[in-house]
């Protein structure tokens, strides 16, 4: 029997462990089912071997996670077109859902998000709770089971890959270039479009074979044009939904609802990086499967 005093504890202890393993796991469900698994195994555990609540959730939720990464790996081999991590979509109004929390944190921008995407689950472990949460490569190895140099090397590799992330800007200058580029492209002129597209931007759409996009990255900004000035204008063509703006993983993208399901269900989510002024990359987020993490009217 967990006493009223440690579920307490647990909770608020919540956001922080939805935010370890959204970052470890790219996964709104698995990531609240990582943290589900782990109040039960508190709830059997002796409050007795339990010295540190906090560091042994944080231990228990990476352990779930590690194998919530490996089951991902084999669902990818299989899924259709890219594979992008699920997108955190909030509304203007505060609640007190830990998404919201979560998505604070600029260390879960989109577009760090990606870049986590890209490394081994091995890797992904390593550097988010050493480098993120300062645990102990000591800890780590104990977690991957490896030795402490093995997982202070996987660490090492990761950050070889997340160094290419582009650096955070300031909700302000993200806002103004997603705005001069959704102006342009409300035009449907492509060379006033690209004008606001950085030179080595990426198209990037994730719809597992659900609907219509591109099927594998476009790069550059004429391509990148082309591209979302056509699917702008397809878009137009479906009355049915209702395009808006909303926080995607904490800064601003667009949102797809249809009006006639529950809730206003969201369809389809767009989310943005920017640098240099310009967007270089934009995010299309059309696997409906992939989008609990949509929650706009909580």
């Amino acid at each position: 029997m967990v006493s009223p005093l440690l579920a307490d504890l647990f909770e608020s202890h919540r956001a922080h462990l939805i935010s370890v393993a959204y970052r470890l796991t790219g996964s709104v469900g698995d990531a609240e089912d990582a943290v589900q698994e782990s109040w039960l195994r508190m709830a059997g555990a002796h409050q007795s071997e339990i010295e540190d609540l906090r560091a042994w959730l944080t231990t228990v939720v990476s352990r779930i996670c590690l194998d919530h990464l490996r089951s991902a790996a084999v669902r990818r081999e299989t899924y259709v077109g890219q594979w992008l991590p699920e997108p955190i979509v909030t509304g203007q109004a505060r609640t007190d859902d830990p998404l919201e929390v979560v998505v604070r944190n600029q260390d879960n921008r989109m577009a760090a998000m990606v870049v986590l995407d890209a490394l081994t689950p091995q890797q992904r472990v390593a550097l988010v709770l050493h480098d993120s949460l300062a645990v102990p490569f000591d800890e780590i190895a104990d977690i991957l089971g490896v030795s402490p140099d093995a997982a202070r090397q996987l660490a090492v590799r990761a950050r070889k890959t997340v160094a290419r992330t582009p650096p955070p800007v300031t909700d302000d200058v993200h806002d103004e270039a997603v705005q001069r580029f959704l102006a342009a492209l409300a035009t449907g002129d492509i060379a006033a479009v690209a004008a606001t597209l950085h030179p080595d931007v990426n198209f990037i759409a994730d719809a597992g074979g659900t609907a219509r996009t591109a099927l594998n990255v476009v790069e550059g900004a004429e391509k990148v044009a082309r591209l979302a000035v056509g699917l702008w204008r397809k878009q137009l063509e479906e009355p049915a939904l209702e395009i808006g703006f909303a926080a995607v993983n904490g800064q601003s993208g667009l949102v797809l609802t249809d009006p006639n399901s529950p809730f206003g269900r969201a369809v389809r989510v767009l989310a943005f990086s920017v640098r240099d002024g310009l967007v270089c990359a934009a995010y299309d987020f059309a696997n409906v499967a992939k989008l609990s993490g949509a929650r706009l009217r909580t």
